[in-house]
């Protein structure tokens, strides 16, 4: 490499083989508990809670660390109602006609229409904005690298933080989404990601059966 800037990694830990292995499945095991739900509960969740999942999520890998997210968490009830008003009605046209009759039948087992009284409903939703320009310092305004990536690993990690506190999440993608700008009042740079609903789910949650089937790992891996 070459000579830069840098400090001595101190705070790793290595763990005994046994012991990783056992910290893996035991990882395994509760992100195997996640899962998407739409039915939520309006009960209160501490906004200490979701600054420390947004914390959580800031900590991704992005490129060259220009971290090209923001995240504008939403617990107005004004702000939430005109969301849900947006997203139905963009909803309502895919539903109506524009998405295609393959993506359609591709939803019909999860059992979703254009109806998301959940996005009033949760105490939470976290837009998931990218920025096309930034840099380390706030004030900056550079070309950011690997956005897309960047910020779906930062999404990731939010939606993992989320789950591991304790809480309930969906991801909701309207198209288009660009009515969340002007909602969450950012600018012509950040550009919506995605719509995170986050808290406690109803007493009558559902998954879906078609959710569980996750495929094997013989599937998704391949280990040369």
């Amino acid at each position: 490499m070459k000579a830069h800037d840098s400090s001595p990694l101190s705070d790793y830990i290595e763990y005994p083989s046994d012991e990783m292995l056992q910290r893996s499945a035991e990882f395994y095991a509760n992100i195997k508990r996640r899962h998407s739900v739409r039915s939520f509960s309006n009960r209160p969740v501490a906004k200490e809670i979701i600054e420390n999942c947004i914390k959580a999520a800031g900590t991704a890998p992005s490129g060259a660390n220009h971290q090209p997210w923001h995240f504008v968490a939403i617990h107005s009830n004004e702000v939430k109602k005109q969301i849900r008003e947006q997203a139905e009605i963009h909803e309502s046209n895919f539903y109506q006609g524009r998405g295609s009759e393959e993506w359609l039948d591709a939803l019909k087992p999860l059992g979703t229409d254009a109806n998301k009284p959940y996005l009033e409903h949760a105490p939470w939703l976290i837009a998931v904005f990218s920025e096309k320009k930034g840099g380390i310092a706030i004030e900056d305004k550079n070309t950011n690298y690997y956005v897309h990536e960047s910020v779906g690993i930062a999404t990731g990690f939010l939606i993992n933080a989320l789950h591991s506190s304790g809480l309930v999440t969906l991801t909701h993608t309207p198209k288009p989404m660009s009515f969340l700008s002007k909602v969450c009042g950012r600018d012509e740079n950040s550009r919506p990601y995605m719509l995170i609903i986050a808290g406690y789910p109803s007493e009558d949650a559902t998954v879906p059966h078609h959710a569980t089937t996750k495929k094997s790992l013989e599937d998704i891996a391949t280990f040369l």
